[in-house]
């Protein structure tokens, strides 16, 4: 983020949220002089607006601990913001070693939703503090999607934009766990709307224990 802050030649700031981690996520980021802000929330949304809180610029861009910013799609997320929009997303691309399922169908299909219902993935969110300020932020009774609601309150304000670019993030939840897994929570989603999304109940993807990826125990082999 740093490096991708400085090629435009712009102040910024780097917030991390730290909810509540057991690692040295808080001080490995302090070391590298972000600003830390300590939530126990252990809700994405609560989380998120808890970073924006801290943040002190009248741009937000939220991301994912997991992704990978590039200069080009920060300057494409700015010069959409220097046009007038209130916010947007990027194209999401997974890193590593995928499952055919995903590779075959789910991906292209994914892209093509993300593009057609405009809609920006938890992983890369952006948006004016004053278009933020006047949805009231990220709605903290969901504790999953809380990014599509997110992109709809948006659209309500003003125009919100899928870039051409695309953001990395991390294929893990993919690679370690199973297609029916992946499935059961669209099938949640699909079959109780709003609700599915009220409670950890079913969210285990993101409120369960962390598995490991099979990704980086190769990495590990080979190096």
């Amino acid at each position: 983020l740093r490096a991708a802050a400085m090629a435009l030649g712009m102040p910024y700031e780097i917030v991390v949220a730290d909810d509540d981690s057991s690692d040295r996520t808080a001080a490995i980021a302090a070391e590298h002089g972000a600003h830390v802000v300590r939530a126990r929330h252990r809700q994405i949304a609560a989380t998120r607006n808890a970073g924006a809180r801290a943040a002190r610029g009248e741009w937000l861009m939220f991301v994912d601990a997991d992704t990978r910013v590039s200069a080009t799609l920060l300057r494409a997320a700015v010069q959409a913001l220097q046009s007038g929009v209130v916010g947007g997303g990027a194209a999401i691309r997974f890193d590593g070693r995928l499952p055919r399922y995903y590779e075959g169908f789910w991906e292209p299909f994914l892209l093509w939703l993300q593009r057609t219902a405009r809609f920006a993935g938890g992983c890369f969110l952006f948006c004016t503090r004053s278009a933020f300020e006047d949805v009231g932020g990220f709605d903290e009774r969901m504790y999953g999607a809380e990014e599509i609601a997110m992109s709809q309150a948006l659209k309500r304000v003003g125009r919100f934009v899928i870039l051409r670019e695309s953001v990395l993030t991390s294929g893990r939840k993919l690679r370690t766990h199973s297609g029916r897994e992946v499935l059961s929570v669209v099938g949640l989603l699909l079959s109780r709307g709003r609700r599915a999304v009220e409670s950890r109940e079913g969210l285990e993807m993101w409120y369960g224990p962390r598995r490991e990826d099979p990704e980086a125990e190769r990495g590990e082999a080979s190096a």
